[in-house]
């Protein structure tokens, strides 16, 4: 392929095709293909008015369709060649489902062809659920972010506060850079309880050494036997 500074000919001069470079394209028309190319936006969005049903003969009704359907491509807004590919095929499948569902409501027909719409227009709409998610992985490159709730720090470990990079596991020589670690208080401070003598003496909390325990049983009154 050779490329020329005049307007793309779509002739071939001795089988090979004469064009322009798309990245020294103006793109008035990026905003609907994604492209510096206004050859492949233009291309692609014939391609997406050509799904459109006109069920109306009237211009008016035309006009209304093409007009709605380069909104949908505007509002998508590809920011690249693959992303104005994702957004055509996307209005295309939505343009085919609702077709399928206006079939579907069609009255006096059959069961097995209700059906039958209902059933295409289900693939179609799943298929524009899993457009849209390429779509959004392409816009964000592969990176994905996780929310972690309900972190329990039991003695003895650390907690990382902050945003963690990266992927794999982290051996024990490894840290993140950018993360903040606290580490958590295996004995926190107690307030020593008081009792319930004038004095309010205060009362040692259990622990870990061995203490003698008092007798807790008394004399105590005996009923006389009768």
């Amino acid at each position: 392929m050779r490329t020329k500074a005049s307007n793309p000919a779509m002739t071939p001069v001795n089988g090979v095709f004469a064009l322009d470079d798309p990245a020294k394209g103006e793109g008035t028309l990026q905003r609907f293909g994604g492209s510096k190319s206004d050859l492949f936006n233009n291309t692609l969005i014939r391609q997406v008015l050509e799904t459109v049903w006109v069920t109306s003969p009237t211009n008016e009704r035309r006009d209304e369709l093409i007009a709605s359907n380069l909104a949908a491509l505007h509002g998508i807004n590809p920011r690249d060649e693959v992303e104005g590919m994702l957004g055509a095929q996307m209005v295309a499948c939505h343009n085919a489902a609702m077709e399928c569902y206006r079939r579907a409501m069609i009255p006096d027909q059959s069961f097995e062809g209700r059906k039958e719409n209902l059933t295409q227009a289900n693939k179609l709409t799943r298929s524009y659920t899993t457009l849209m998610d390429a779509l959004g992985r392409h816009r964000g490159k592969g990176q994905q972010k996780v929310t972690v709730e309900h972190v329990h720090v039991h003695a003895g470990g650390q907690a990382i506060v902050g945003t963690v990079e990266g992927g794999g596991v982290a051996n024990g020589n490894q840290r993140q850079p950018h993360a903040k670690r606290i580490e958590a208080v295996a004995h926190a401070p107690v307030a020593p309880l008081r009792s319930q003598d004038p004095e309010r003496a205060p009362v040692c909390v259990a622990g870990d050494a061995e203490r003698a325990v008092s007798h807790a049983r008394g004399s105590v009154a005996r009923r006389p036997e009768r």
